[in-house]
């Protein structure tokens, strides 16, 4: 509920006990909102760079029989010749907004 000063009622088209829509906008002086501190994936950007290496588990394999490794924020690294539940260090060669690409450098134990 938001009180509306009185004078608006006498000057305008508001009448008192009626129901009517309306939106708040911030003023200069106020702050942007963020949600509970939250920034979207989109303006945190890929947490991978083209030319880094990692070692990473293949989670899933994808329709084109490629391994999926999952990130930061479950951010997808595809691995071409990567076994489902196999470690491999990787080196990653091209990254856009939602998946990196890499190539496997080395095939890793399972306890490593």
């Amino acid at each position: 509920m938001v009180d509306v000063p009185e004078n608006e009622i006498q000057i305008g088209n508001i009448e008192a006990g009626e129901t009517y829509r309306v939106a708040l906008l911030p003023t200069e002086s106020s702050p942007p909102r963020r949600d509970a501190g939250r920034q979207s994936n989109e303006t945190q950007g890929p947490p991978v760079e083209e030319g880094e290496t990692r070692r990473v588990e293949i989670e899933d394999i994808g329709e084109q029989g490629d391994g999926i490794a999952r990130v930061e924020r479950g951010y997808v690294i595809i691995v071409p010749e990567a076994e489902l539940g196999e470690r491999v260090a990787i080196e990653v060669h091209d990254v856009q907004s939602n998946v990196a690409f890499a190539e496997v450098t080395k095939r890793l134990p399972l306890d490593e």
